[in-house]
């Protein structure tokens, strides 16, 4: 018997053939080789609330979570989010039954995916998308239908002609993000309420990404769950990251019916079982900190996106000021640029800042290759040497 040759198929699913390292890997590194601002990749440059952080010391020190926590999450975060969501929201949440703590929103994401579509099913989501999606969407063996955010009057709208005609009888769900990443579009009541029509006409899930509702700068944060003949068709995720500035700590959360819960926790339980033990006691005490936090926060992240939006429009792009999330979109073709992947990859060379091209967030690249990103969730000194940095460029 002939031994196999090795190499004679590709060792990596082809299902993931199309997507390799992440650009924010690529760009993350970039920074550091050059030294330059890494405004491309969305963390903070400061951590959250000091007491948020002693209560994660409280529970290692008092060994709660350094085992394995219950598979749903611990019985206190899980509370709180059913609390969260009924205080902000009015939607009421069995904790027991009805809410599943996962390691961040990406394993909820990618969780929810792989129990509810199958080989054959499409999957709309709105692109410009967060990159994850179209990997998690293709191991699932899903087949992803892009409907295109565009850019008008200063900022990124949905076409709900162009949502209603991507239907087809082999769409399983809609993909939702908002407050959206990288546009930073917050869907207006009226948009929320077309979608959930259409869901309900033609009986498709909604999966909602609902990861920075906190920062939302104009307009409000409105769950698509709590529309009319949305709850029992909705799962909707959230995390802490970006809400508390602890993104390392990868403490998310799913909420929806028991039977949506509980397919979505038929995979978690086989991709990270449980996470963050201890962090899960502590991300409780911080879903409970006064609106004072939260508003605090909104402020303060208010304030460093006109700091950036103001010093980009000096440095020659044109800004798409975002209404939420710490994203801001900018276009380089007034700049005399057009090719987003080059001008990110030379930018920490002309001038010391690292960007994201949106190119990476479309199925349809064309459609966003002008277009790059760039995050304000930075210290304001970062964010106004960065402007100075970006200036040389005009």
């Amino acid at each position: 018997m002939t031994a196999r040759e090795p190499g004679s198929r590709p060792l990596l699913n082809r299902r993931l053939a199309e997507f390799g390292t992440t650009i924010f890997a690529e760009m993350s590194a970039l920074a550091v080789r050059t030294g330059a601002i890494n405004l491309g990749q969305g963390f903070p440059d400061t951590d959250g609330p000091e007491e948020v952080r002693e209560a994660a010391v409280r529970a290692l020190r008092d060994g709660r979570g350094n085992q394995y926590p219950p598979g749903p999450g611990v019985p206190e975060l899980r509370t709180a989010i059913s609390e969260h969501q009924l205080k902000r929201y009015g939607l009421t949440y069995d904790p027991d039954t009805e809410v599943l703590v996962t390691a961040g929103a990406t394993e909820a994401i990618a969780a929810a995916l792989l129990a509810l579509v199958e080989p054959g099913d499409e999957v709309i989501a709105l692109e410009p998308y967060y990159d994850s999606y179209a990997a998690c969407i293709g191991m699932a063996g899903g087949t992803r239908v892009p409907v295109t955010l565009r850019p008008r009057d200063g900022a990124y709208h949905l076409d709900l002609d162009e949502l209603r005609d991507a239907v087809t009888p082999r769409t399983r769900l809609i993909l939702l993000n908002t407050p959206h990443n990288p546009t930073g579009t917050v869907l207006s009541r009226e948009e929320l309420a077309a979608v959930a029509e259409l869901a309900v006409e033609r009986d498709l899930l909604v999966v909602t990404d609902e990861v920075y509702e906190h920062l939302v700068f104009e307009g409000e944060h409105l769950p698509i769950a709590d529309f009319p003949g949305m709850r029992e068709r909705t799962v909707t995720i959230s995390s802490a990251g970006k809400t508390f500035s602890f993104t390392g700590w990868k403490v998310g959360w799913v909420t929806g019916t028991p039977e949506l819960v509980t397919a979505v926790r038929s995979a978690k339980q086989y991709l990270t079982y449980v996470s963050s033990g201890p962090f899960q006691y502590a991300v409780a005490e911080a879903l409970r900190l006064p609106d004072r936090y939260f508003d605090d926060l909104r402020a303060d992240l208010r304030a460093k996106r006109d700091v950036l939006s103001a010093g980009l429009t000096a440095a020659g792009f044109e800004v798409y000021r975002p209404a939420g999330t710490y994203f801001v979109t900018t276009d380089i073709r007034p700049l005399g640029e057009s090719d987003g992947f080059a001008f990110c990859r030379a930018l920490p060379e002309r001038c010391g800042v690292v960007a994201v091209p949106n190119a990476v967030f479309y199925d349809h690249r064309e459609e966003g290759a002008p277009f790059v990103r760039f995050a304000f969730c930075k210290r304001t000194d970062v964010l106004a040497e960065a402007a100075a940095r970006l200036k040389t460029l005009a």
